[in-house]
């Protein structure tokens, strides 16, 4: 058993080295950096994705008497979270890394769960998108911190405003969902 786990680590660092070889970007951060930073952007990149589709789905799917609101504002949102995978994924490459190849990979990765549910409430679906855009902006926080661990100011830069504009949609969302004094209904 410890024979076949050398031989996948070593088959597994031979393809790491051949990939690299093949798409390293060179860079002058330490390889260590180009592979912790560039597994978060995938990570991140995987959820931003997932989001993005989330939110198309319900600005699809939306109903019910601020129709016209929540619709322009999830489509609004979508075009900003969009707006995020074409430099999230070139960041890692940039820095010598790979990043995310197929729908499956997207899947195999992504934190923010689907709904494929035939109906959901529109507060339900503001609610659901207001969590997981605090959960995007907890993860990109995480990332940041590997990024200030490895010098690279560069990504933490990005991510920086990426978390202002994820921070804007949950703030967006939470006042588009609260109820009591202060609600515009």
């Amino acid at each position: 058993m410890a024979k076949t786990a050398a031989k996948e680590t070593n088959a597994r660092g031979s393809k790491d080295t051949y990939v690299r070889g093949r798409l390293g970007t060179p860079t002058d951060l330490e390889p260590e950096a180009t592979r912790d930073i560039s597994a978060g952007l995938a990570g991140l990149l995987a959820d931003v994705f997932a989001l993005y589709l989330k939110t198309k789905n319900f600005h699809w799917h939306m109903s019910g008497p601020h129709f016209r609101d929540y619709h322009l504002l999830l489509d609004e949102h979508g075009d900003q979270i969009f707006a995020m995978t074409d430099p999230m994924a070139e960041r890692a490459r940039k820095i010598g890394g790979a990043t995310l190849h197929s729908i499956g990979d997207i899947a195999r990765r992504q934190r923010i769960l689907d709904n494929d549910a035939e109906y959901v409430d529109p507060k339900d679906m503001l609610a659901e998108l207001r969590d997981d855009n605090k959960s995007l902006t907890a993860s990109m926080r995480e990332v940041h911190n590997v990024c200030d661990d490895h010098g690279d100011v560069a990504t933490a830069s990005l991510l920086e405003v990426w978390i202002d504009e994820t921070e804007r949609r949950t703030w967006f969302l939470y006042e588009a969902t609260r109820g009591g004094p202060g609600q515009n209904d």
